[in-house]
């Protein structure tokens, strides 16, 4: 698939607290429906990664969060071209070099990893990717790949995960 580009606005969806563009229902059905996962860019700054979601009416839309907005220079009710293609990578985000270093290192760990949902696979890729420091990314990844190996198989609790204690 060739990359498509269209105009939309980004719209606030006060329910959930987060913005978004819309896709117009003939993108839906080219790029293969909702659920999808994208490279997209809005006004030509850098690809960001993305899934398509559905509002209910056959139209798609995709999150635009604060900081990407504050960074961009975009508001609430600004027009804005956006660029989307297929995203071909293997997880649906970027592998952070720290944890990719850590699962070629650990098979047990990397065994994990691959058996969790694509979903849960890029919670720990975006946590451990969420800071600056080089440093707490490294200690971030080994915390959270250590603690997934001692989830009972085919259980998964984001709690126990990021080394929390069990709610009451």
């Amino acid at each position: 698939m060739k990359p498509i580009t269209f105009n939309s606005y980004l719209e606030p969806q006060t329910k959930v607290g987060y913005s978004h563009i819309t896709v117009p229902p003939e993108i839906v059905e080219e790029v293969g429906g909702f659920g999808t996962r994208l490279l997209c860019s809005i006004n030509g700054n850098e690809q960001i990664h993305c899934g398509l979601m559905g509002k209910g009416d056959g139209r798609g839309m995709i999150i635009i969060n604060k900081k990407r907005q504050k960074k961009w220079g975009i508001t609430i009710g600004d027009e804005v071209s956006a660029t989307i293609e297929l995203d071909r990578s293997k997880y649906g985000a970027e592998m952070p070099e720290e944890l990719e270093a850590l699962l070629e290192q650990d098979r047990e760990g990397l065994k994990a990893f691959e058996k969790i949902t694509a979903g849960q696979q890029r919670y720990i890729l975006n946590y451990v990717d969420g800071v600056k420091s080089i440093q707490k990314r490294i200690d971030r990844a080994i915390m959270l790949i250590e603690n997934l190996k001692t989830m009972p198989e085919g259980s998964f609790d984001y709690r126990h995960l990021l080394g929390m204690e069990e709610e009451d």
